[in-house]
């Protein structure tokens, strides 16, 4: 099954006599659904539309869908001022100086860009269809695009896994007789303390603190840990939330290990332990 990445990028373009069209969507990692639109104003009626579509495609992340709509002027189409709207607007602009002397003037682009100035209508049908039918093909771009990342994200997450998997082999065979030999120099040592005497307070001691470094415990953890793990991974979907809190188990136990190490080279494994989670959780974030 497929795992989504939250990044992605698409763009899409449309061109007609009269104006030319392009919408972009940017996605990013983020922990819950943020979707932004920006969009011109003649077009904002779209915003529900839009919003619900992104909404029901996209699980995760902070979405920016900007589209921007530019007319191509020509003798058919070009603007003609609105002069009545023109008149109306200077005459509230003296209203409200009257009442606000301090209020600043309107410049020739705020009046070139109140609505409706350039005409009530600067979109057509044609235009409104092309917003929903270019929306629909960025959207597919974009999950194509969070389908590969995610695709590299599985594979690098896959690949960390095994690698731990090695590591446990690695410390697996040295415990019992790194325990041994501890036994063996803490009997030696605390007999020379105790006497021969205490031969079952010194057993006591001993299995005391073997057992503080006896990691047997948190390797077969690890492997339960790193089976679920995998398991996610190929279960596929909106995995982020979940991966995110089996790195956290992995981290406890690998950071336990680290603790109870009494050898330099189980040591060296639980560091490697956790650099590798620390390096899966990071690409994690941007899982859906």
């Amino acid at each position: 099954m497929t795992i989504f990445s939250m990044t992605g990028y698409a763009s899409v373009t449309r061109e007609a006599p009269d104006w030319s069209m392009s919408l972009e969507i940017r996605s990013v990692n983020n922990r819950y659904l943020d979707v932004q639109l920006r969009l011109p104003d003649e077009f904002r009626k779209h915003e529900p539309t839009m919003r619900e579509a992104l909404t029901k495609q996209l699980g995760r992340g902070k979405i920016e869908c900007r589209l921007n709509h530019i007319p191509t002027l020509n003798a058919d189409n070009e603007p003609q001022l609105d002069r009545v709207l023109l008149q109306k607007l200077l005459q509230l602009e003296q209203i409200v100086k009257t009442s606000h002397p301090a209020a600043p003037p309107l410049t020739v682009t705020d009046i070139l860009k109140w609505p409706g100035m350039l005409g009530t209508d600067t979109t057509n049908g044609e235009a409104d269809d092309a917003v929903l039918a270019l929306l629909h093909t960025a959207l597919e771009e974009l999950k194509a695009a969070r389908i590969r990342e995610g695709e590299k994200l599985r594979f690098m997450l896959l690949e960390r896994t095994e690698r731990m998997r090695q590591l446990l082999q690695t410390a697996a065979p040295r415990i019992p007789a790194l325990i041994a030999a501890f036994e063996e120099k803490l009997r030696i040592r605390l007999t020379e303390i105790l006497g021969t005497q205490e031969q079952d307070r010194i057993h006591q001691e001993i299995t005391l603190f073997v057992g503080k470094i006896d990691i047997d415990e948190e390797l077969s953890r690890l492997r339960a840990h790193l089976d679920e793990t995998e398991r996610i991974i190929h279960q596929g979907g909106a995995v982020g939330k979940r991966l995110d809190f089996m790195m956290q188990e992995l981290h406890r136990e690998a950071n336990t290990i680290g603790s109870k190490s009494v050898d330099l080279e189980i040591t060296r494994i639980a560091m490697e332990l956790k650099v590798i989670v620390e390096q899966m959780r990071e690409q994690i974030q941007n899982i859906e």
